[in-house]
């Protein structure tokens, strides 16, 4: 079982295209004992899998019971350690908060999964400087460098805005050539849309929606070859899936991959709630396929449907 434990609320970035500053207000941070306390119960109940969600969860910043303001790394170290808790995710993050400390997490803590959302928007500079994301094209690299350096298994997922005011063609070739540098794992990838009361909504520069299609098309289309690509090269791996609930077929589970892959394979319905190993066999569009490698009790009746159906 997986589940949802909120740790942080607002924002104070106000990246000119958000609304979330306005509608949340400033940062704010739970006490790390209500936090624990909270994923305590939800281990006792059974969940293995636990993310810590906030607008800007990687700024959280928290009152400690040792009365010392907590980092988002220190509050993984002791989540970690709760009996039960056997995968970690947290979402979702600003670069300019993704510090030292959290990225020696990714390479010290095995129950920090090696996935990671983070958000760029843009590969343009100037159209970074327009969103004011305060960072730069140059800063995320550097970062994505250093994340992978600490865990070089580590896969990236992010967001995109196209078409936002003032982006020129060269802005969004930039933004391209961001996205084939590093490669994703998957993203997110919108038109601008104004949000009345954000800057953006009234700047100069209102990009043709039909230019906004186009381009949202191209990147889309790159965004879901890398994503292809990334999939099959899980083809014949092995790894560990928490098991999640029954599938369309009898006899059929899904689960999810440490990358947040959904994994379809063939096992009894008592192992819901359980990670096991599961080897890559067979992939469609949107998951995975794959056999349980445990021991004989997971086993379930041969499939109904064609493998990769």
């Amino acid at each position: 079982m997986s589940a949802f434990v909120t740790i942080q609320e607002g924002c104070y970035k106000f990246c000119t295209f958000c609304v979330v500053p306005y509608t949340r207000g400033a940062e704010v941070s739970r006490p790390v004992a209500k936090v624990i306390a909270e994923i305590e119960r939800l281990a006792r109940a059974g969940v293995r899998e636990v993310t810590l969600i906030g607008q800007n969860v990687n700024a959280y910043h928290g009152p400690g019971p040792d009365g010392a303001e907590w980092t988002l790394a220190r509050l993984i170290a002791r989540v970690a350690g709760i009996a039960g808790v056997a995968r970690l995710r947290y979402t979702t993050s600003h670069p300019g908060d993704l510090d030292d400390a959290l990225i020696a997490a990714h390479r010290d803590i095995p129950a920090l999964m090696p996935c990671l959302h983070l958000p760029v928007q843009s590969g343009s500079d100037g159209v970074l400087a327009a969103m004011n994301r305060r960072h730069s094209r140059a800063d995320y690299l550097e970062l994505v460098a250093r994340l992978r350096a600490a865990r070089p298994d580590l896969a990236l997922t992010s967001d995109f805005i196209v078409g936002f005011p003032g982006e020129s063609d060269d802005d969004f070739r930039k933004t391209v050539t961001l996205v084939e540098q590093i490669g994703f794992a998957g993203a997110f990838s919108f038109k601008y849309s104004a949000r009345p009361g954000t800057p953006a909504a009234s700047a100069a520069g209102q990009v043709p929606e039909d230019i906004k299609a186009g381009r949202l098309r191209e990147l889309q289309a790159l965004i879901e070859h890398q994503q292809a690509a990334f999939n099959a090269r899980t083809l014949g791996t092995t790894f560990d899936v928490l098991l999640e609930k029954t599938g369309r077929y009898p006899g059929q589970l899904v689960g999810r991959s440490p990358y947040l892959q959904p994994v379809n394979v063939m096992a009894n319905a008592e192992a819901i709630g359980e990670i096991v190993p599961v080897t890559v066999t067979a992939l469609s569009a949107n998951s995975l396929f794959g056999t349980v490698a445990t021991p004989s009790r997971l086993a379930a009746a041969p499939a109904l449907c064609p493998a990769g159906a």
